[in-house]
């Protein structure tokens, strides 16, 4: 649903663990890890450990994002 607030903003009150878990769960630690080469999804991945990295790195908190985004919109996969 998107606000008033802000109409074009497609990620607006969906937080990085949702998207995070939503990711995990189509695509699992593996296929994460094959998508966005990033260590934290590849040696013992979890939930926690990846969201602390992502929230300290834009750059990867980006490719996450950017992921979820195209894995909704253009596939519906999620």
């Amino acid at each position: 649903m998107i606000s008033a607030e802000q109409p074009n903003n497609p990620l607006h009150a969906v937080t990085l663990e949702m998207i995070l878990t939503r990711l995990v769960e189509h695509y699992g630690w593996d296929g994460l890890a094959q998508r966005i080469d990033i260590k934290c999804f590849k040696i013992d991945p979890s939930i926690k450990s990846s969201l602390k990295f992502l929230r300290r790195t834009p750059w990867a908190r980006e490719k996450v994002e950017t992921l979820y985004l195209h894995s909704v919109f253009n596939t519906g996969a999620l």
